[in-house]
């Protein structure tokens, strides 16, 4: 009975997310209100089942009471998230907390999967990140200087990296942070928000050469302490972000060519310098099997991969508690290997309906400043998928970057948390200046038509001229 249960809701959880992803992009095309909440609801509908089901067999197949107590906190979390976020600030973007829910709710469900204690963990973190979260908006709305601080911002991302660089332990080959009180602190997920903010401001201010040069050399000098530290994910996330947002903010492709020369210049560089990067490399390259050195995590993946198929073994039904760092960099894998790959895909395509948010947000702002930042916002956050999902699936060389919202890592959630936060406050940002228009607009079509009322006169006032002409043919009568 229990395998029956586990191999119908693999397919109603696959049916319920192909609902909800098609909604996502369906949403806009409806400018009535009424019908995109009608779809906004239907999403958390879809969300809680596939939620609900996926804990219904997670607790048949393990017979442990925590599972349902987990199953409870999570449900809680997801109804504040929604309470919380649509009345406290009405005019945030539903979309975005829909998919922020639901990314969160495929990431605790694989975590319960893989490692429990990991995902009590990441339900804690999350959360309390998004308590924090809450007071971001309202700082972007109503904090004016915040394009006024760049030097801050690149003091605080110089200095971070630096102590990483300097104090920081090696893990799997890289300085990524520190450890405290059981949870991992990774400064650089944090320094990726001040970068952005760093370069926003900057050129928000000018665009002349000598003012790019020097942006260039702060900017570069961000990326050159993470690949001393060797965390060489994030260096390229920031480099690409940067090169982003140099060129619409300036149209000019020699920069951006100039970037791309420098870049694969410094990529060769690494490829001689740094071992563990040859060893990405050559497993990206040729043949791989799980005994080849260096292979056996990308050889693992894409076995579970292959094994899920389109519609994926089900829950406990595969193996991929057997793949290398699951919980973190190989989530991916797991979610194909047992949810299916249809599953994946329609996660891929939430994260892209996201982007899709972000740059939508960015070309409807008005000050140059907050552009720029979403735009870096949501470059940093595609980027970064692509690596991960890349790196999965062999498409590109691994990096070692972390899905989302998805896999486990505290200052990878908070972070990602933060920077959907910040975006909420850009998206009221641009509503309250469409109502500054709006309230412009009924102003001057108010008096437009006072000036047409003055001028027809339709309650038999008269114009000044009028008055004039009338006045004179009085006096002529009077004399005659």
């Amino acid at each position: 009975m229990v395998n029956i249960i586990v191999e119908l809701s693999k397919y109603l959880m696959i049916i319920c997310i192909a609902i909800y992803t098609y909604e996502c992009f369906s949403v806009f095309g409806y400018q009535e209100e009424r019908k995109r909440r009608k779809i906004l609801r239907r999403q958390n509908v879809m969300m809680f089942a596939i939620h609900f089901m996926a804990y219904l067999v997670l607790y048949l197949k393990t017979d442990e009471k925590k599972v349902l107590i987990l199953y409870g906190m999570e449900v809680i979390f997801f109804v504040a998230i929604i309470l919380l976020y649509t009345k406290i600030y009405p005019k945030v973007s539903r979309l975005i907390v829909n998919n922020m829910c639901m990314l969160f709710s495929i990431g605790f469900i694989m975590l319960t999967r893989l490692k429990f204690d990991n995902a009590v963990k990441q339900c804690v973190i999350a959360s309390g990140a998004m308590l924090l979260s809450l007071l971001v908006p309202v700082i972007v709305r109503k904090v004016k200087a915040l394009c006024d601080w760049e030097w801050l911002y690149a003091g605080i991302g110089i200095v971070a990296l630096l102590i990483v660089f300097l104090f920081a332990g090696k893990s799997g080959g890289a300085k990524l942070g520190f450890s405290i009180a059981g949870f991992g602190v990774q400064p650089s997920e944090f320094v990726k928000i001040t970068f952005v903010f760093f370069v926003a401001a900057r050129l928000q201010k000018s665009t002349k050469f000598k003012d790019v040069v020097v942006t260039t050399i702060l900017a570069a000098l961000h990326v050159l302490l993470l690949v001393m530290s060797t965390d060489l994910g994030a260096a390229l996330i920031l480099f690409v972000v940067y090169l982003v947002m140099l060129y619409v903010a300036t149209r000019q492709p020699l920069y951006v060519l100039a970037g791309l020369s420098a870049g694969s210049v410094a990529a060769v560089g690494a490829y001689f310098l740094f071992s563990h990067v040859r060893t990405r490399v050559q497993v990206w390259k040729g043949p791989i099997s799980p005994e080849s050195a260096g292979g056996h995590q990308v050889a693992q993946a894409l076995f579970a991969i292959g094994t899920g198929s389109w519609f994926g073994m089900g829950l406990y039904q595969g193996a991929a508690n057997t793949i290398p760092v699951a919980t973190e960099d190989f989530i991916f894998a797991a979610i194909a290997e047992e949810l299916g790959l249809i599953f994946a895909l329609c996660l891929i395509l939430i994260c892209i309906s996201c982007y899709v948010m972000f740059l939508n947000i960015a070309m409807q702002l008005h000050n140059i400043f907050y552009k720029l930042v979403a735009l870096g916002l949501g470059t940093c956050y595609i980027f970064q998928i692509f690596l991960t999902i890349g790196g999965v699936t062999k498409f590109i060389p691994l990096t070692g970057v972390t899905l989302p919202l998805v896999s486990y890592g505290g200052s990878s959630v908070l972070s990602t948390v933060i920077m959907f936060a910040i975006i909420q406050g850009l998206y009221v940002l641009r509503e309250d200046e469409e109502e500054d228009i709006e309230r412009e607009k009924t102003r001057q079509e108010r008096q437009k038509a006072v000036s047409r009322r003055r001028s027809s006169d339709p309650y038999g006032r008269r114009s000044g001229q009028q008055v004039r002409t009338a006045s004179g043919r009085y006096e002529e009568r009077r004399k005659k």
